[in-house]
C-alpha cells in the first residue's frame, strides 16, 4: 500500500513537472519577452523627439508624435562626434 502511494505521488509530481515545462514556463517566457519589448519601446520613445510640419508649413518639433501626419523621429541626444552649435550673442 505504501509503495502504491509513493507511485501515485511520483506520477503526480511528474505530471506537475510536465505541465510546468510545457505550459507555464513558455507562458512566462512570452510575458517576459513582451515586457522587454515594451520597455525597449518606452526607452526609445523617451529619447525621441518628433519633427513635422503643420498646415502652414512651419517646422514643429514635439515630444509626442502628431496624429495623422507624417513625421520624422529624431534623437534627443546627438550622435557622438557631432558638434551642436547654436545662435549665441
Amino acid at each position: 500500500m505504501k509503495q502504491l502511494g509513493m507511485l501515485v505521488l511520483a506520477i503526480a509530481l511528474g505530471v506537475a513537472a510536465w505541465w510546468w515545462y510545457t505550459q507555464e514556463m513558455p507562458r512566462r517566457e512570452r510575458e517576459r519577452a513582451v515586457a522587454a519589448e515594451v520597455a525597449a519601446k518606452q526607452a526609445e520613445r523617451a529619447d525621441s523627439l518628433y519633427r513635422w510640419r503643420d498646415d502652414a508649413g512651419n517646422l514643429q518639433i514635439t515630444d509626442e508624435p502628431p496624429a495623422g501626419r507624417k513625421y520624422e523621429r529624431i534623437s534627443r541626444t546627438p550622435q557622438e562626434g557631432i558638434e551642436i552649435k547654436g545662435d549665441r550673442d
